[in-house]
């Protein structure tokens, strides 16, 4: 039966990894593009992804990268680690080896993701068949002619076969007809004989093939013995990997002897420097190909003969866990390797007699060919195209003749839609059977089968743009704007809810850039439960494909702030282009909702605002800001008339109501200021997203009016870890309250900051990537009393940035001094450390934890005359209760 074509038709012929990684690019890129695609994916197997090398379960079979080398996506390498991390192994790392049935459940599940979001613009099926033939129709498509009867007519075809077939060229006659010779060791139930006795075993070929069967066969009273030419066998990976190192100088030589003595000084050069030749053979990686390319043929030929094996057994390691495995069992005498070739078998009485070219003989059950894919493709699909002339043979015989993937005829042309990646590439790249250039390499083949349909820049541009809620053009449709509109006014407001909507947006419009790098803004900077390398990754990706110069200027932002890579230029150089870009500007000036541009003092803040004051015309959440940024500058007046001017138009701005708070808190009005914020939580602020951090301001309020009860009603109500609070946020606002309770005495008995601990992750509490969450994390851990936890917090600091260095090295110090109750040593080192506590960030009420510990020490430490002075200090600032009773309760 002939089956009628679909507009524009792609056929990926094989099902394995690299034609599972072509089918996730094409469904991905075709969405993102909004291009309509049919994917048909031929392959006899009974689950895709899988192929041969990801099928088998054996869970000693491990993959020879380490997971953070394993993702689908070029441009998103922890993709693999963090699926792990959801599938039941939450403590992998990037550095672990996963085994290989769990990558090939990886492939299928990012396959069937991929598949799923992909409906309603790609058409999937699914055919367990071999294709036999490849023939060319009128129209300039393809017709492929399918094992059981059938054809497929398609206008493109991708071969993703895999390896070629190992030849088993090198056994004698007798071996390759006796039944006790396995051709294909990894076909379904090809090792059931071996794996039943213990007869020893001959494995020809010392690879990674090899290196994974002798640990199935591996058992006591059996000899496994593993022979190749060259008798090596694949390195291990290291322990604990290097440092990178850059490639050497030199490599631009053509001449083969000359890049080799460049290459062997660069790898001396590694191991002086670094004790290791691993990171000076990785170096080369991204550079193979091209040195590849560059070699004569006689240069070629002459590396495979005098370093092929040299180089497959130092490229391609072994897992630290199997090589221990192996050398056990080397040691133990179960695995014996042998250097040589079999030159005659002879089968008699149940086993073989084989003879190899040093002259040794042994007696063993089974002979398996573990000699590593063929050069030859031999199977009837590509035997019909190379007797029809659509492929030829590549360099050195090896693989097929291509051009960037599309398959060279016989006339040196590349006319017809077929394509290929991966092991068939082989000769004209060298290194294209990993995972790491396979992905690449779909990648690339997606974009080029898709870039006819769609054109250069991707979807097509319509005469009129959905703008954003300030004007702005949005490269997406109506329906995606509006999702994004809301979300942009739910960050405007501090409200919860942004990134639901901006979900909603990527939903309808998988290539909405500005969608996807909100969300990565979100999850990077807010905590938001978004996976932030992948929505980065799709935000770059849309980038490409269809957005105006403001729409990449502003992924640009995200990716620099996300990397750490210089985003506070980068981002106020974005804001001076499209000073319009509200999003932006909310990411500049740090709030209550970001950490903004750390490098601006107040006042540079504040003239980074004024400059956008035109584009705003006054709006409610530009008038927000200022008032925000005049409270941070003691312009309390003037801040409060701002804030009450942006909320008689914006009742729910939370930047407003956040303005309004520390103009009360720093004016010293406290009882007014607790009823008319606790009126807005309770009512305007319900959908507030930061809404702890409100019931912070006001328990702020009731610890200075003295009011210990209230305190610790606040606390259990509002600011207990739990639902409302989560993550940072839970030191921040809920930690740092319970030890300004303790030291102000409105706090007796132990103090529950277990809660706070609990919630939150301890590379957060010891190795925080910002001074300003590690100010908070030495005050939650000081009020826990974990002075080792204090320690490796304050060790972290000493090798972080400066400001982390230089303040909170030496405050970690302070408050470990306060909780061995060393009064007078935390004296020293918190007074030193008020004049340059600003480094930090945050508001003056948050940095104020710290003069309050200074104060406490001082009361404990008996010096009460400086700890009078302080509170005057601190009573001439702003009125407080609860500071007039402790300045009475000194004695004279």
């Amino acid at each position: 039966m002939t089956e009628v074509r679909e507009p524009h038709t792609v056929a990926v012929v094989g099902a394995g990894a690299a034609g599972t990684l072509t089918a996730v690019q094409l469904c991905e890129t075709a969405t993102r593009r909004r291009t309509p695609l049919g994917l048909v994916l031929l392959d006899p197997a009974p689950e895709a992804g899988r192929g041969t090398a990801y099928a088998t379960r054996d869970p000693r079979h491990r993959l020879n990268v380490p997971a953070g080398g394993m993702s689908c996506y070029p441009d998103d390498p922890g993709h693999f680690t963090r699926w792990l991390c959801r599938h039941g192994e939450p403590s992998v790392t990037a550095a672990d080896f996963a085994t290989r049935y769990r990558y090939g459940a990886y492939l299928a599940d990012t396959l069937a993701q991929a598949i799923v979001r992909a409906q309603g613009t790609v058409t999937v099926r699914r055919l367990r068949t071999r294709a036999e033939r490849c023939t060319g129709t009128p129209e300039g498509g393809l017709a492929l002619h399918l094992a059981d009867g059938g054809h497929l007519a398609v206008d493109s075809v991708v071969l993703a076969t895999g390896p070629a077939a190992p030849s088993a060229s090198w056994a004698p006659p007798a071996l390759r007809t006796s039944a006790r010779f396995i051709t294909a060791p990894w076909a379904p139930g090809a090792l059931d004989g071996p794996l039943s006795d213990t007869a020893d075993v001959l494995l020809v070929g010392t690879g990674l093939t090899a290196v994974d069967l002798s640990l199935s066969l591996d058992r006591p009273g059996r000899t496994v013995h593993a022979l190749s030419r060259s008798g090596l066998l694949p390195q291990p990976h290291a322990l604990t990997p290097a440092g990178p190192m850059s490639a050497p100088e030199g490599l631009d030589d053509t001449s083969l002897g000359r890049l080799r003595r460049a290459v062997y000084r660069h790898i001396s050069r590694s191991v002086r420097t670094h004790g290791d030749w691993r990171p000076a053979l990785d170096s080369l990686r991204p550079h193979t190909a091209r040195l590849w390319e560059s070699l004569t043929p006689e240069d070629r030929a002459e590396f495979l003969a005098r370093e092929g094996a040299l180089w497959n057994t130092h490229r391609h390691r072994m897992a630290p866990a199997t090589a221990e495995s192996v050398a056990r069992a080397c040691t133990a005498r179960r695995l014996t390797v042998h250097t040589g070739a079999v030159t005659d078998t002879v089968e008699h009485d149940g086993s073989l007699l084989v003879t190899l070219s040093n002259g040794r003989t042994m007696h063993v059950g089974w002979v398996i060919d573990c000699s590593g894919p063929g050069r030859r493709f031999d199977d009837p699909l590509w035997r019909s195209l190379f007797a029809s002339g659509a492929a030829v043979p590549g360099p050195l015989g090896m693989g097929v003749a291509t051009r960037d993937g599309r398959l060279l005829d016989l006339e040196g042309r590349a006319d017809r839609p077929l394509f290929t990646l991966g092991a068939p590439r082989r000769g004209e790249l060298w290194e294209t059977t990993a995972i790491p250039e396979i992905r690449v390499q779909a990648a690339a083949l997606a974009a080029q089968l898709l870039a006819p349909l769609t054109g250069r820049t991707g979807r097509p541009r319509t005469s009129r743009r959905p703008v954003d809620g300030h004007g702005l053009a949005l490269s997406t449709h109506a329906e995606a704007a509006a999702a994004y509109r809301s979300g942009l006014n739910r960050v405007l407001k501090v409200r919860a809810g942004a990134e639901d909507a901006f979900a909603r947006a990527v939903a309808v419009d998988p290539g909405f850039a500005l969608g996807h790098a909100a969300l990565a803004l979100l999850g990077h900077e807010c905590g938001a439960a978004v996976d932030v390398p992948r929505a980065l990754a799709e935000a770059q990706r849309s980038a490409r494909d269809h957005a105006d110069e403001r729409e990449r200027s502003f992924v640009e932002v995200v990716t620099r702030r996300v990397h750490g890579d210089d985003g506070d230029t980068a981002l106020v150089r974005h804001l001076d282009a499209h000073p319009g870009d509200a999003l932006a500007l909310a990411a500049a000036v740090p709030t209550i909702a970001f950490s903004g541009v750390t490098d601006l003092d107040d006042d540079q803040a504040l003239r980074l605002v004024e400059r956008t004051s035109p584009a705003y015309d006054g709006h409610w959440f530009h008038t927000s800001l200022l008032a925000f940024l005049r409270q941070g500058q003691g312009r309390l007046h003037e801040a409060g008339e701002l804030a009450h001017r942006a909320l008689a138009v914006e009742p729910a701005s939370g930047h407003a109501v956040h303005a309004l708070a520390h103009v009360h808190y720093e004016s010293g009005v406290h009882e007014a200021g607790r009823e008319w914020l606790d009126g807005w939580v309770s009512g305007q602020g319900r959908g507030a997203v930061h809404r702890a951090h409100f019931s912070w301001h006001i328990a702020l309020h009731e610890l200075a009016l003295d009011d210990p009860a209230a305190v610790r009603r606040r606390w259990f109500a509002q600011l207990a870890p739990g639902r409302m609070v989560t993550g940072v946020r839970a030191l921040v606002d809920s930690g740092s309250l319970l030890w300004r309770a303790r030291l102000s005495g409105s706090w007796p008995g132990e103090l529950p900051t277990g809660n706070v601990l609990d919630t939150v992750a301890q590379d957060v509490l010891e190795r925080p990537a910002t001074a300003f969450t590690a100010l908070h994390a030495a005050v939650a851990l000081a009020a826990a009393g974990d002075l080792a936890a204090l320690q490796r917090l304050r060790d972290h600091a000493a090798g972080a940035d400066s400001v982390q260095r230089e303040v909170i090295a030496p405050l970690c110090e302070a408050f470990a001094a306060v909780v061995e109750e060393r009064f007078q040593d935390a004296v020293r080192g918190l007074d030193a450390l008020l004049p340059v506590l600003r480094r930090v960030g945050g508001s003056a009420a948050q940095r104020e934890v710290v003069e309050e510990t200074l104060l406490y020490a001082l009361v404990a430490a008996g010096r009460c005359d400086a700890a009078r002075r302080l509170l005057d200090a601190r009573l001439e600032r702003k009125e407080a209760p609860r500071d007039r009773r402790m300045r009475a309760g000194l004695p004279a």
